[in-house]
């Protein structure tokens, strides 16, 4: 994808979003995708121990709510509906959540896919650096996968080296000017 089709699709995507939002002058974001026809999930295998597992949340949102408001207490708001919200969990407790997001149908290198993906992706300060957030995008992108998404889209992230561990590419990168060439 050329930069002038990835800016074609971010702006169809998220219509208005430079005039919708503010951003610090000095930090830059990334856009990615993966094509999930190569999605390799066994580029990243991490051994975790049995005491972490995987699965959409359910239950009371109050725990749910606990551990977002722990990582980003701004993303509260986004939580409302838990029915797509996937999580790590250690010994039962939510250590690593995010939404598994329909973004919508659009042209992309000449026809028409159906694009998916993670997003509000974090992980409660205790539980970091043991690859559980990892692992659970890469559930996440296998879930697209087997529901017929053909892209996984990063949506707005200062962390693309962390993505790039499962295939995803920068297609774009942007600051609170714009899109940048």
């Amino acid at each position: 994808m050329n930069h002038e089709e990835a800016a074609l699709l971010f702006r169809q995507m998220h219509p208005d979003f430079f005039e919708r939002h503010s951003f610090p002058e000095d930090e830059t974001y990334s856009e990615m995708m993966l094509r999930l026809a190569d999605f390799d999930p066994s580029r990243y295998d991490k051994a975790l121990p049995h005491e972490i597992s995987f699965g959409f949340f359910q239950g009371d949102s109050g725990p749910l709510l606990q551990a977002v408001k722990k990582v980003d207490a701004g993303w509260v708001q986004y939580f409302h509906d838990t029915r797509n919200v996937y999580c790590g969990y250690v010994n039962g407790r939510i250590a690593s959540f995010c939404f598994v997001s329909h973004m919508g149908v659009f042209m992309v290198e000449g026809r028409v896919c159906k694009i998916g993906g993670p997003g509000c992706v974090g992980t409660v300060p205790e539980f970091r650096c043991r690859g559980i957030s990892l692992t659970m995008v890469k559930n996440v992108t296998e879930i697209l996968k087997n529901r017929g998404y053909d892209y996984s889209y990063i949506h707005y992230t200062g962390v693309a080296p962390w993505y790039e561990k499962l295939g995803y590419e920068t297609i774009l990168r942007w600051n609170a000017k714009g899109i940048l060439e």
